[in-house]
């Protein structure tokens, strides 16, 4: 069986990115999140997919995907985003 690449993404450790945190681990469970002193790692296999709708859930305000540019560091994979999704994955 194939190894599985992993889509990475990095988001600076800010009260901002703590939501997203909480709505990556609950949509994405095979997802691993190391905590570092100024960043926020996160891997998954395949495909890592942000629902606007769990952040917003989370913060109690409408969040837009958009909003991810604020705290992200870098990323790995390709990018499907649009109003209601950020999806990171490889073909």
């Amino acid at each position: 069986m194939a190894d599985v690449s992993k889509v990475f993404l990095a988001l600076q450790a800010v009260e901002e990115s703590k939501a997203v945190v909480a709505a990556i681990e609950k949509d994405n469970p095979a997802t691993v999140i190391e905590y570092d002193a100024a960043m926020v790692k996160i891997t998954t296999p395949g495909r890592l997919t942000i629902h606007a709708q769990t952040v917003s859930d989370l913060i109690g305000r409408e969040w837009d995907t958009q909003e991810l540019q604020i705290i992200l560091i870098t990323l790995s994979g390709n990018v499907d985003e649009d109003y209601d999704h950020f999806t990171l994955f490889w073909d």
